[in-house]
């Protein structure tokens, strides 16, 4: 039998007078990539925050692991492990890789728990290993991809929201972060998310939802989606 770790329904939510997602429903259940797509100012991004509490929810329902999140604030939702990792990386520049990982694991009590989780992360990104002792701030575009990944690693996710890993990399650093997530996925982590590579992020999900303008216009299998020319030309781009 299927868990459904993550249900919205109905959610509605402004951005002052603007209203930025009308009534999204969307499900994630144990185990699955769920790919949210749609154009820019569609409101991918807008949909991640509000589910980890950045942004408020004015009415509808966010349920996380059975429970009501929609009031709940942000580093209560943090500490019941939906982890986010925003879109632009959000990595603490003028500090090394090492503390910006040591952040990501304030949930945890465990000093050995901390360490297994920090060479767990080594283990996935070696570049980060080599430079840990960097200032964040002299990374990469990818290595500072990476180093935010790693930062939600850290904590115990039952769910990790990815707004848009890709953006801005290079085609080979797009393949390698898409092979992270395939690898976290196969290794039990529940992943929803948030992509404009569209066709990068299909080949990874179990399912989809399209959405336009605030709308869910389209949901399917990945595969479906995909597959469907119609879909990609008229939401995804070619």
């Amino acid at each position: 039998m299927t868990e459904t770790v993550l249900k919205l329904h109905r959610v509605e939510t402004y951005y002052g007078r603007i209203h930025a997602l009308r009534g999204v429903s969307l499900t994630v259940q144990k185990g699955q990539i769920v790919a949210l797509l749609g154009a820019n100012g569609a409101g991918k991004s807008t949909t991640l925050k509000t589910i980890s509490g950045l942004v408020k929810c004015a009415s509808g329902s966010i349920e996380f692991m059975g429970r009501d999140i929609s009031r709940d604030p942000a580093h209560d939702i943090v500490r019941s492990g939906l982890i986010h990792v925003p879109e632009g990386r959000r990595i603490f520049k003028g500090m090394t890789i090492r503390e910006n990982l040591d952040l990501g694991s304030f949930t945890l009590k465990d000093d050995r728990l901390r360490q297994q989780r920090i060479d767990q992360v080594f283990a996935l990104f070696p570049i980060l290993k080599e430079r840990q002792n960097l200032d964040a701030g002299l990374l990469s575009g990818g290595e500072q991809q990476m180093l935010a990944m790693g930062r939600a690693l850290m904590s115990d996710i039952r769910l990790l929201l990815l707004d848009e890993p890709s953006m801005g990399l290079a085609p080979f650093l797009v393949q390698e972060i898409m092979r992270v997530i395939r690898q976290l996925n196969d290794e039990g982590v529940t992943i929803l998310l948030v992509e404009q590579n569209a066709k990068s992020a299909l080949k990874l999900a179990d399912y989809g939802y399209v959405l336009e303008t605030g709308h869910i216009v389209m949901e399917g299998d990945g595969q479906t989606l995909q597959q469907d020319e119609s879909i990609v030309k008229a939401y995804l781009g070619s």
